[in-house]
């Protein structure tokens, strides 16, 4: 009794269906963990150094998150939505970032790898979301990092005096007959921040640690000086009739969804996992205290601004200089605005760091041309996708007022967030219990085959069926002489192996239904033009799918296998199936409400890599002629290939 490749069993149902049916199993194939062996296999390509550590990682985390906008922020959330509330708003989006967090935590000990939520949704979910993660991460990082430079100038310009203090050279110009503001200042930082991040990863760090500090302390000079004015006044911001919740409740709440996105960036440590030298032990420590810490500060400086004035009485744009400048302190404003251009230097930073690994990553896997894979050897950097990076960013800041596709940086992050922690449920209930290997193994497969064919063993109550790639290559790679295909024995299976088999397809479409009761849910609810009826009848469908998938994954057993899955030892994500989902939740709320003038753009951009991914990811992925084989039984093909005569 055998079992053909796949791919063999496409030929005989027609030209036509072998292609839809290739084309499908290209879309849905997995990649393993990187270990030693995939490491040792990458043959022409350096390893990043593993230079970083705990203080690294949050000099990354803390810098990356604790943008300017916090400057700007407190006011207008204050004003329009929170009030004196404001502080609750923030520890509330903390909390919902803090979910995203722990999933991120468990998955980068686990799969220590740069490409950050692009590598964790190849091993767990597939190729094609995969792609469209990473696609999405490309746009986010690049938008992002050309936003946070135009806003640069302006802040540089008033540290030294006004909007004219800059030389002529680095002044935004206007040139009339295209209608276009220039900005050669912030063109000139991404390049100096650029040359910095090749120079490497642990003095570039450095000096994003020491631009974190400063603004960092500026934070602090705006908290003790704040508090000390505020006990000196007596909180007069806190001494209002109309209470804690002016907007109630409700308002609180929509302050929190608006500050949530000043906790984007501690994601970026996640991108650097493939530099750190303790990944399962110093990973989940980084993210969880530049998380802590940017929230601790946040919450600090609502409480004490939301203090020194009422809030009705805020300055929508400059919020912190104006409330000092309230009580006679002027010369504050200086600290503030070089607190609030170190913050978006560094952020800056935070931004062009992660983007190359990505390309990286995905070069790595084929999906990309080779030269963004190529790791410079005294460096140990991406230099090649480094440059590329600056450059395209450098021209977008130069030329562009990108802050009209700023709602274009939320799409990546949260449908980043949102798979990692699809990622983490598939991981706990139906973690991939095959491993592609590369083709040029086949030798090695065919022995253990034989080896348990000629036996009639069965190890861990597993077959060893072994799946061939889609590709016509592929093809043949199980074929023996002739066009007869080589057979693998089928053991029988017990009944523990069928109740497990029945689980896993019991919690596979559990998670598939909860996310479409998430998406069904939250999009009704979003909807206020549709008939109450249709609506209330959509979000009571998407509530009893999602509630329901939630206690299914509660009752029924987590997978044994996930013990064994990637890198152990490390983080692993509490209260799940509850955490994972209330993530899910969240985030995809947030994806609905950014309007639809941003998904018009995201879609265009989507569809362009779309495109890119049919026409080259997909013929040169490096899983295109991989063999897969269960999981037990990959340690025993690699050690039958090392042992094998050459």
């Amino acid at each position: 009794m055998g079992f053909l490749s796949d791919s063999q069993n496409c030929d005989g149902a027609g030209g036509a269906q072998s292609s839809w049916a290739s084309g499908f199993k290209g879309l849905i194939r997995r990649k393993q963990v990187d270990s030693i062996h995939a490491n040792s296999s990458q043959t022409g390509h350096h390893q990043l150094a593993k230079e970083l550590s705990i203080p690294h990682l949050i000099a990354i985390g803390v810098g990356t998150t604790i943008g300017a906008g916090v400057y700007i922020l407190v006011g207008t959330v204050a004003r329009e939505h929170s009030g004196p509330a404001l502080a609750i708003s923030f520890l509330i989006a903390g909390i919902a970032a803090a979910l995203s967090a722990f999933c991120y935590a468990e998955l980068s000990s686990r799969c220590p790898s740069a490409g950050s939520a692009y590598h964790y949704s190849y091993i767990c979910v597939g190729e094609g979301i995969a792609w469209l993660i990473g696609w999405a991460l490309i746009l986010e990082y690049t938008v992002g990092g050309s936003a946070v430079a135009r806003g640069i100038s302006p802040n540089l310009a008033s540290l030294f005096g006004g909007a004219d203090s800059l030389p002529a050279f680095l002044a935004r110009q206007t040139i009339p007959s295209l209608g276009v503001v220039v900005d050669p200042c912030a063109a000139l930082l991404v390049f100096l921040v650029t040359g910095l991040l090749c120079v490497g990863i642990k003095e570039s760090t450095v000096a994003q640690a020491i631009v974190t500090t400063a603004n960092v302390c500026a934070m602090i000079f705006v908290i003790i000086a704040g508090g000390y004015l505020g006990f000196k006044t007596g909180w007069p911001g806190y001494e209002l009739p109309v209470g804690y919740f002016p907007y109630g409740v409700d308002g609180m709440l929509t302050g929190a969804a608006t500050v949530f996105f000043a906790y984007i960036g501690f994601d970026s440590v996640a991108s650097t996992a493939e530099e750190v030298k303790n990944p399962q032990r110093d990973l989940p420590l980084g993210i969880g205290f530049a998380l802590s810490i940017c929230c601790s500060l946040y919450m600090l400086v609502s409480i004490v601004i939301v203090g020194l004035v009422p809030y009705y009485s805020m300055d929508p744009d400059t919020p912190i200089s104006s409330a000092f400048a309230s009580h006679g302190l002027h010369w504050a404003a200086y600290i503030i605005t070089a607190g609030a251009t170190t913050a978006l230097c560094a952020t800056l930073m935070g931004s062009l760091l992660p983007q190359p690994r990505i390309l990286m990553a995905m070069a790595r896997d084929g999906l990309l041309p080779t030269f963004f894979s190529d790791v410079n050897a005294r460096t140990q950097v991406p230099v090649k996708s480094t440059l590329l990076t600056g450059i395209i960013a450098a021209i977008l800041a130069f030329f562009m007022d990108v802050a009209q596709l700023a709602g274009m940086v939320s799409v990546g992050t949260l449908l980043a967030f949102t798979m990692v922690a699809i990622s983490v449920l598939i991981l706990r209930y139906v973690p991939p219990d095959e491993m592609p290997l590369p083709s040029s193994l086949q030798e090695s497969i065919d022995s253990v085959s034989s080896r348990y064919s000629g036996s009639g063993k069965d190890i861990e109550g597993e077959t060893l069926k072994v799946h061939g790639g889609s590709s016509k290559r592929g093809r043949h790679v199980l074929l023996g002489r002739g066009n007869e295909p080589v057979e693998y024995p089928l053991i029988p299976k017990q009944a523990a192996c069928m109740l497990n088999d029945n689980r896993r397809k019991i919690a596979g479409w559990t998670i598939m239904f909860t996310c479409v009761g998430v998406l069904l849910l939250t999009s009704s609810a979003s909807s206020l033009g549709l008939p109450s009826f249709f609506r209330f009848t959509m979000c009571g469908i998407g509530g009893v799918l999602l509630l329901a998938g939630l206690v299914v994954l509660t009752c029924i057993d987590q997978d044994d296998a996930r013990h064994s899955f990637g890198h152990s030892g490390g983080f692993l994500c509490p209260l799940v199936p509850l955490l994972p989902i209330l993530c899910i939740l969240i985030n995809v709320y947030l994806l609905i409400n950014l309007g639809a003038a941003t998904w018009t753009r995201v879609t265009v951009w989507l569809a362009v890599g779309a495109l890119v991914y049919a026409f080259y990811g997909r013929t040169h992925s490096s899983l295109r002629d991989a063999v897969y084989v269960p999981v037990a039984h990959v340690e025993e093909i690699y050690r039958t290939s090392e042992n094998s005569p050459a």
